[in-house]
């Protein structure tokens, strides 16, 4: 009878438990090993768009009852994409009738992520940050963590993020550059008052908002269908320029209060349609902070071997084209299903079969996303 591998996922966010989901559904050995202290996300957003694609991952990857759990609370169906002028003149307006119950379309990032921890308490370990790695003689790779201590599996994921220390060590030429844009996140809580100032042309679906000096605007509701425990629904606010339409350079921006980000925000979209401006006035000063998005670069696929890659580890995008988390999840049903049904075959060649198709698939995706942002933003080279 073969061994059993053992599988060390770097990296406890969408894509990493979606496969630690689904590997420990499997009866494959896995352990998760997540920097963050404490389940609760770090300041990466609110509001994810979950497709068609996103759809048909959860269910490869999750048993029944934590898909449902995830389902249940997720945000009430969106069928509405939706483009204004700050003015609220209606450029572009989409809508997808044929959506049913069964699917999902938007989570709240913070509750997605506890769905998705369901059963896994003894798999996840938090407050672990992975230091490096080596591959012993035997094939096999060792893990070390900045807190101390090690471990030693059969496959590494590095399914950390951005930011990634698998990927520096493992392809220290892959590099994700800047784009140039800066992205300050908000919400606004959806109550019987503040529902009274949303404009009825943007209640629903994603809505963007562009005027004529390079600023644009994001905003996506929240209406949870079953609300979890301490949450409230509640509209994603975002603000999207370049550092000098800001007017605050990065060392001002990372390092101004989340109340001083509102004001900025308030400030910038003042002469913006009075409907508009209400949204940004009655969002929670305490829930802003600024992102700057950034893209991975295309790499030749290199040689398969004990660590892999998943999500925004390898192809980061920023988020104009809402597929970031969808592609994640999509890696993490692609290697699943090769690890669960390899039967006989080498460890190594199931690696190498989920790179033949994660690599193009998620660097075609990237580019899609930049396309997009180039449209909204001219980040082109």
């Amino acid at each position: 009878m073969s061994h059993t591998p053992r599988i060390l996922i770097a990296g406890a966010g969408i894509g990493g438990l979606a496969l630690a989901q689904a590997l420990r559904h499997g009866g494959l050995d896995v352990a998760v090993y997540e920097q963050d202290p404490t389940p609760r996300t770090r300041n990466q957003g609110y509001r994810l768009h979950i497709d068609a694609n996103g759809n048909a991952a959860l269910r490869a990857c999750l048993p029944p009852e934590v898909f449902d759990l995830v389902r249940e609370t997720s945000g009430v169906n969106d069928d509405v994409l939706g483009m204004y002028t700050h003015r609220l003149e209606q450029v572009m307006s989409q809508h997808f009738p044929d959506l049913t119950d069964d699917e999902i379309t938007c989570v709240d990032r913070n509750t997605f992520r506890r769905g998705l921890l369901a059963g896994l308490d003894d798999v996840v370990r938090f407050g672990r940050t992975l230091a490096g790695y080596q591959v012993t003689e035997s094939g096999r790779v060792r893990v070390h963590f900045a807190e101390g201590g090690e471990d030693e599996g059969d496959l590494l994921v590095g399914a950390d993020g951005v930011g990634s220390a698998v990927r520096r060590q493992l392809l220290p030429h892959a590099t994700v550059r800047d784009l140039g844009i800066r992205c300050i996140y908000g919400r606004m809580a959806l109550t019987p008052e503040t529902e009274a100032l949303y404009p009825a042309a943007i209640r629903r679906g994603f809505n963007w908002i562009s005027d004529d000096t390079g600023y644009g605007a994001g905003f996506a509701p929240v209406r949870f269908r079953s609300r979890p425990e301490g949450a409230t629904d509640y509209t994603m606010v975002t603000l999207l320029a370049r550092p000098e339409r800001l007017g605050l350079p990065d060392d001002e921006l990372f390092t101004r209060s989340p109340e001083d980000l509102w004001k900025h925000t308030v400030a910038a979209t003042a002469d913006w349609h009075p409907d508009l401006r209400e949204i940004f006035t009655h969002a929670d000063p305490g829930t802003f902070f600024p992102i700057a998005l950034r893209a991975g670069r295309r790499i030749p696929a290199w040689t398969p071997g004990p660590v892999t890659l998943l999500g925004d580890a390898i192809h980061t995008m920023p988020p104009t084209g809402g597929v970031g988390a969808n592609t994640a999840l999509q890696d993490a049903a692609t290697l699943a299903d090769e690890l669960l049904t390899r039967g006989e075959k080498p460890l190594i060649d199931a690696i190498a079969a989920y790179e033949t198709v994660m690599l193009p698939r998620g660097f075609d995706t990237i580019d899609a996303s930049l396309q997009m942002a180039d449209q909204l933003f001219g980040t082109a080279d």
